[in-house]
């Protein structure tokens, strides 16, 4: 009796799902560029000689004061741009788990189980390093459990060209799961008052916004109006508005209706508002979070000694740096321990432990926890942003250095196979020449013997 097949992780994905990934590649790539870009101009604008003008900038207020809605730049920042995000984030893990390759539940255990561990670890590891202390570090414990995918493709792009796709697909799917327990943990720990009348009130709208996208209704004067109000009334429940656009992109359908042509007909009202909001949200949403947040005095010499020492701060890099690759590997081993599932044909778990590393570059998700648990603009909310850039940099040079020889090694792959083709292929073609040449001289052999036995003569001079 055959063995059951065993379920490749990290395995090869539908043609239709890879062409799709790597559309979603491109854009995430481009976006952590401009999100790096943004983040270094916060820092040296924020520790320049005009770093009042920045603190200013930051504190701006805009917006309707008798609709509570008289907020601060960088509170825009936070609760109204990162809604983009999320907005698109529900969209793709509704995506993903109706129509992707993650609705197969066999598919889906490996990097739910890596996500989960990849949560577990970096938060248990904070609480350790901060158990002594009673004045409210505890709050902080899920800061480092976040991985911002546009800053993680942006640096895979850059070091591992010649990665196996399967990587990239495994970080994309990894980090879809994660915002998915970020969005989870933000709404239920991160709630510091809950309003319900709003809560419930925001239903009214959520619920007409869910009608006329079932409908496939794409009209931008009817949507938009019913998703501010949705977000505004978010808001003022307590509840932190981005979850509204997670609800949001959950209620955009996946799937075409059967009147239009059915799944089989071309992608879905998700997928037609992913193409369009995706390039807001990587491009300009989380940039500007990251300019109006990442801006923070780094203290000179003592602001660094008080990193490494403060529990707040060494906790958070602990967690990102050696927490998350932690979690993940040993989640993804178990998961092949303990299931029929194994690694991927070509594949190593060296890899598995770069993009493990990898994965501990937490920028956007953990700003946004590190200021909902401490407070916008407090010293301690100031010493998790730096430990947040601090604990990424160190997590991105790391996997910089695993991924840059791995890619190698892959590369050196690829040349000894092309070499190893190009020869087999003269030695095939230099065997048909000789073979051709041996079957013509025994042709004009069998003409000539043709002619002798009729007594034919050859003509002269042949």
């Amino acid at each position: 009796m055959a063995s059951p097949r065993r379920l490749s992780l990290l395995g090869p994905t539908s043609r239709a799902e890879t062409r799709r990934i790597a559309d979603i590649l491109r854009k995430e790539t481009i976006g952590g560029a401009l999100l790096l870009f943004a983040a270094v101009a916060a820092l040296v604008w924020a520790n320049s000689p005009w770093s009042e003008a920045y603190a200013g900038l930051r504190s701006v207020t805009v917006g309707p004061a008798g609709w509570h809605l008289d907020l601060s730049l960088a509170k825009w920042a936070s609760d109204g741009l990162l809604a983009v995000f999320f907005f698109v984030a529900g969209l793709e893990l509704k995506r993903e788990f109706v129509a992707g390759d993650l609705r197969d539940p066999r598919r889906a255990v490996v990097p739910v189980a890596a996500a989960v561990g990849g949560v577990i670890v970096p938060a248990l590891l904070y609480l350790l390093v901060n158990g002594l202390l009673d004045d409210g570090a505890m709050r902080g414990w899920a800061t480092p459990t976040a991985t911002d995918i546009a800053f993680a493709l942006a640096v895979l792009a850059v070091v591992g060209r010649r990665l196996p796709a399967a990587l990239r697909t495994f970080l994309l799917t990894l980090a879809v799961v994660d915002d998915l327990l970020a969005i989870v943990i933000i709404a239920v720990f991160y709630t510091s008052h809950l309003s319900v009348v709003p809560l419930l009130a925001a239903l009214a709208p959520l619920g007409v916004f869910t009608v006329l996208v079932q409908r496939r209704v794409r009209s931008w004067w009817l949507l938009l109006p019913l998703a501010g109000l949705t977000w505004g009334l978010v808001h003022a429940s307590g509840v932190h508005a981005t979850v509204a656009g997670v609800l949001l992109g959950f209620a955009v359908p996946v799937l075409r209706s059967e009147k239009a042509g059915g799944p089989e007909a071309g992608p879905g009202l998700a997928e037609h508002f992913e193409h369009r909001f995706r390039p807001i949200s990587a491009g300009v949403a989380v940039p500007l979070f990251a300019f109006l947040s990442a801006g923070v005095p780094l203290g000179g010499l003592g602001g660094v000694t008080n990193l490494l020492t403060d529990p707040v701060p060494l906790g958070v890099i602990a967690g990102l740096v050696v927490g998350k690759p932690l979690g993940i590997m040993a989640a993804t081993w178990l998961t092949a321990r303990f299931t029929r599932a194994d690694i991927d044909e070509g594949l190593a778990w060296v890899d598995v432990g770069g993009l493990a590393i990898l994965s501990g570059i937490g920028f956007t998700v953990s700003l946004l926890i590190g200021e909902l648990a401490f407070g916008p603009g407090t010293p301690r909310d100031a010493q998790v942003k730096l430990a947040v850039l601090a604990g990424s940099l160190v997590a991105a040079l790391l996997a910089t250095v695993v991924l840059r020889l791995r890619d190698r090694a892959y590369r050196r792959l690829a040349e000894a196979e092309t070499a190893g083709s190009e020869t087999a292929g003269s030695e095939t073609a230099g065997s048909e020449t000789a073979g051709s040449e041996t079957a013509g001289s025994e042709t004009a052999g069998s003409e000539r013997a043709g002619a002798v036995a009729t007594g034919d003569r050859a003509p002269y001079g042949e």
